[in-house]
């Protein structure tokens, strides 16, 4: 359910996430099917095959893929990869968490548009990229700004009257991203920023 909310963002409809506490935003879903400020920043630190965990319709992956650099996309929702796939870019339909190819020999991993906060367990993630990255290869995450607080919430998609699932959603500040990669057996960490967001490379 939470991918057909979705999908029918990407289609232009309006969709809302739903807090626990009552709140409510606009998922704008269609931002993510053209270049964002910053994306520059991220897309010129890949210079191997780079994987992109939460592609949706795949602006970065297509990117990467034009540019030379081999890129695969992941979403869980069918219309993201075919959107990635129809405009020349290289997706499946999988979760991080099931077996992938080439585990152990990306050279990056890419966590952008707040996709740190899948599954709402940013350690359990990141463990699970650590593996997937080789030795001397990165994981590039989107973080919130320092002094922003790092949670865990319970947030649901709805559309048109209709509501689905609650579900565990993580933001990250740049402030904890630091000893978050520590515990995740990374090395080191370069924050950044970037027309208005900010990034961290776990090495």
């Amino acid at each position: 359910m939470i991918g057909a909310f979705y999908e029918h963002g990407l289609l232009g409809g309006h969709v809302e996430v739903e807090y626990a506490d009552g709140s409510v935003r606009p998922l704008a879903a269609e931002r993510w099917l053209g270049p964002i400020e910053g994306d520059e920043d991220v897309l010129a630190r890949c210079g191997g095959p780079t994987l992109d965990v939460g592609s949706g319709p795949g602006r970065l992956t297509v990117t990467l893929t034009r540019r030379g650099v081999f890129a695969l996309g992941i979403d869980v929702t069918p219309l993201a990869v075919e959107l990635t796939r129809r405009a020349g870019g290289l997706a499946l339909l999988r979760c991080v968490f099931d077996p992938l190819p080439g585990t152990g020999l990306w050279a990056e991993a890419l966590l952008t548009d707040g996709n740190i906060g899948i599954g709402g367990d940013p350690v359990a993630l990141l463990r699970r990229l650590r593996q997937l990255v080789r030795p001397g290869g990165s994981v590039i995450a989107e973080v919130c700004p320092p002094g922003s607080k790092s949670t865990v919430d319970r947030v649901r998609l709805r559309h048109d009257g209709r509501t689905g699932d609650w579900f565990a959603w993580a933001t990250v500040s740049a402030d904890d991203i630091g000893s978050l990669a520590a515990r995740c057996g990374f090395d080191a960490v370069e924050r950044w920023t970037a027309a208005g967001r900010w990034f961290a490379a776990l090495s």
